[in-house]
């Protein structure tokens, strides 16, 4: 058994006798960028860049209580009145979190009065940054690897981590996912922030079935303790029915879209782009309107001087 290759990190640290868990700066960090992503694609597409906190606000509170949930639900291990207990040493499900998350853009969809997938488009490759990251407080943690690697020449990180409390090498099942999800993220704000056409919902499409692709790859690589469900795999089944939704729905646009406006992208007649019209705040429109009556009457008034110079009768009497 090969010694590890690489510095095993504390699972914490302390600020003034305060412990902060390293899981917990993962997560942080992962919805900071993914938020900063998020008001790149809002801008891109013409919504306000400061709504990204009210859907942050949204969708958090939700996606939290969503995570914790279904973990406490499919964990065997766990009780749901164990919800607000070990709350700190990780039991979050990223599948409990999109569910809750997804009501949370709901929520924010109905405040705000905008269509659901224009949003998801937006948000949705963000999220994938976020569980790229947020992934690595499983190295932090020591937790959710793969099975064990007798095989020496396989012994080396991040290809396998070094687990203390089992003593053995296991497959990184957090650092193969964080991989392919910063993968998914990059194919999916790339074709956000560069094609504009309609129909929306792709790039929602392209999230369920790239992220229910590399779940339903990964789960067989867990550690047994770490897959939920007893008699049936729950995670495995729903990364499947995540990856066929996703393709479905893909399909399903694509149709639709083809129907109503001609094309598989875009429109043939009326506008092709899957963007909000420009937004403007109440200030903003005041003054076009204000603009816009001072261009009218200045229009009116060198109207009314043509006429004036072209009548001979006005002419005369001068």
């Amino acid at each position: 058994m090969k010694d590890p290759n690489y510095y095993i990190p504390n699972r914490s640290f302390s600020i003034f006798g305060f412990e902060i868990y390293y899981y917990a700066v993962c997560i942080v960090c992962g919805i900071i960028l993914a938020t900063v992503f998020t008001a790149i694609l809002f801008k891109r597409r013409n919504f306000p860049t400061d709504w990204v906190i009210d859907l942050l606000l949204c969708i958090l509170p939700l996606g939290i209580i969503g995570a914790r949930t279904f973990y406490c639900l499919t964990d065997p291990q766990t009780s749901m009145a164990e919800w607000f207990t070990g709350f700190r040493n990780g039991g979050l499900s990223i599948i409990g979190g999109v569910m809750g998350g997804a009501l949370g853009v709901v929520l924010f969809c109905f405040l705000h009065k905008v269509n659901f997938l224009r949003v998801t488009d937006c948000l949705l490759p963000c999220v994938m940054l976020a569980q790229a990251i947020g992934r690595w407080g499983n190295f932090f943690n020591q937790e959710v690897y793969g099975g064990v690697i007798n095989q020496e020449s396989m012994q080396w990180f991040p290809f396998a981590v070094y687990i203390e409390r089992t003593g053995d090498w296991h497959y990184a099942f957090f650092f193969y996912e964080s991989l392919w999800n910063l993968i998914v993220f990059g194919l999916l704000f790339t074709l956000m922030y560069k094609f504009k056409k309609k129909p929306s919902g792709l790039a929602t499409a392209g999230y369920f079935f790239g992220y229910g692709i590399v779940r339903s790859i990964m789960e067989p690589l867990r550690d047994s303790q770490y897959i939920l469900g007893t008699h049936v795999e729950i995670s495995q089944v729903l990364a499947i029915s995540m990856a066929v939704g996703g393709a479905v729905l893909f399909v399903a646009l694509l149709v639709y879209n083809r129907k109503k406006h001609g094309s598989w992208f875009g429109a043939v007649d009326g506008e092709p782009l899957a963007i909000m019209p420009k937004y403007y705040t109440k200030e903003q429109l005041n003054n076009m309107e204000e603009e816009k009556k001072r261009k009218m009457a200045a229009a009116d008034t060198a109207s009314r001087e043509r006429e004036k110079g072209d009548n001979p009768s006005e002419k005369g009497d001068k």
